[in-house]
């Protein structure tokens, strides 16, 4: 990895958020993850990343839950500038700037995507000749979900979700995502899902995924719609009851499924098509059941450049 000659006043990236058609939750590993089968898929509802010159790191956070997002080491943004600054062997210098669409906490993988922006935005910066494999690499090591992050797509990811492989999904996938007005911890969920195990509260885990992904293959959506689950989702139900709601509003506005996006609190709506999307938005939001619904679409590409 090295410098190649250009000057760059300014990069603008933007990635994807997530929902998992099929989250797999196996046995805790002795590293203190899980071995999951997740099949992640991107949507359209995108965080977008400026990276300008800077004296030393700055993040600045505007958007959807800006007041709830840290601005120091704690971000993967100032993360991921860091790692890839050691490893290039440059200074760590640079303003990011984020704008959130994605929920924070919200199960959607936005800190991970915006890890994944800022790594792409700061070698653009930095004018380091950095490929996507070792992207790639540097973002397994950020977090389970930011290497997703970069792909894109619709992709299928084992051990701790780090290793990624594309997968076909020739339909247009139409989504509503209702967001709560409060977050769930990732490790909280997981932590719950242990507890109910082990007293024989939670159902065994999920099978396998062979089934939809030959669903979203063929572009088959009554199949795709009977093959999403995710083994957090009692977890994230017990940790937030009110959820249990918002699902059942969503069923009886025309969802043809729905389901806790990864570990909530965040519930995604599969629909017919874009009207069918737009009518059960709004009827969330009549009902009162979340802070707002928001309509997007799937897949979508992965964290790119876009200025």
């Amino acid at each position: 990895m090295g410098r190649v000659p250009a000057a760059r006043p300014s990069v603008r990236v933007r990635a994807p958020a997530k929902v998992n058609l099929h989250l797999g939750v196996g046995p805790l590993r002795p590293d203190g993850y899980h071995e999951l089968v997740n099949l992640f898929h991107a949507v359209d509802l995108v965080d977008e990343i400026i990276a300008s010159p800077g004296d030393g790191l700055r993040v600045t956070v505007s958007g959807e839950g800006a007041a709830d997002v840290p601005v120091d080491r704690r971000n993967l943004v100032w993360r991921a500038a860091e790692l890839l600054a050691d490893t290039a062997d440059v200074p760590a210098d640079a303003r990011l700037d984020i704008h959130k669409a994605i929920p924070v906490a919200g199960g959607m993988a936005g800190g991970s995507a915006d890890g994944a922006a800022a790594l792409l935005a700061c070698a653009r910066l930095w004018n380091l000749d950095v490929g996507a494999a070792e992207l790639a690499q540097l973002a397994a090591r950020l977090g389970s979900d930011s290497n997703f992050a970069l792909v894109g797509g619709t992709a299928l990811g084992t051990g701790r979700g780090e290793v990624v492989a594309a997968v076909a999904c020739v339909a247009r996938l139409q989504w509503v995502f209702a967001i709560a007005d409060h977050g769930v911890s990732a490790g909280a969920a997981y932590a719950e899902l242990d507890r109910l195990r082990a007293a024989g509260m939670a159902p065994p885990p999920a099978g396998s995924v062979d089934a939809l992904l030959a669903a979203l293959a063929a572009g088959d959506l009554p199949r795709i719609a009977a093959g999403l689950v995710n083994d957090l989702q009692p977890a994230t139900l017990s940790l937030a009851p009110a959820l249990a709601d918002t699902l059942k509003s969503g069923a009886a506005h025309g969802a043809l499924a729905g389901l806790v996006s990864g570990s909530g609190p965040t519930c995604a709506f599969l629909c017919a098509d874009a009207g069918a999307a737009t009518l059960l938005a709004a009827g969330l939001e009549a009902d009162g059941v979340c802070r707002t619904a928001r309509v997007a679409s799937g897949p979508a590409p992965g964290a790119r450049v876009v200025g």
